[in-house]
């Protein structure tokens, strides 16, 4: 189960808003800090005063051979789709996000989770999630 709220330990509430005047914003950390940070994205969504344009937003981040790279996580419009659920889609910071068409506003919103190295709960919290999720009985044929 993903973080619901502060009654996780290390997690907090994460947001920002993309416009016109403000095309991006850079998540990112101090460059000092030992633990791992993880953001997590649960909704990208136009917000009061958006137009019925396209409303693009890329995430730019670094690849595997540390070459920025762009790619859009959500294209919004009022009238048919103005919101998105990205279902915790889990990035590590540096990050930015651009509005890379329309002019929002558009709001992001998710949770920055910090683990500390020395902190083993972390990778315990993922091997319990799976045994919290409730077990399917198995499939019966149909009675004739």
């Amino acid at each position: 189960m993903e973080p619901r709220g502060p009654a996780c330990p290390g997690s907090v509430l994460f947001g920002c808003e993309l416009t016109a005047s403000t095309k991006s914003y850079t998540f990112q950390v101090d460059e000092e800090d030992d633990s791992d940070h993880i953001l997590a994205l649960s909704v990208v969504s136009l917000t009061d005063g958006a137009k019925d344009e396209c409303n693009v937003v890329e995430v730019v981040g670094r690849n595997h051979e540390n070459q920025e790279i762009a790619v859009p996580v959500a294209n919004l419009k009022l009238s048919c789709q103005p919101l998105l659920s990205l279902d915790n889609f889990k990035l590590q910071p540096p990050v930015t996000f651009r509005l890379a068409a329309g002019s929002g506003p558009v709001h992001l919103a998710g949770w920055h989770r910090i683990m500390h190295r020395e902190d083993a709960s972390f990778e315990e919290d993922d091997d319990l999630s799976e045994e919290d999720e409730e077990e399917l009985p198995p499939i019966k044929p149909a009675k004739k």
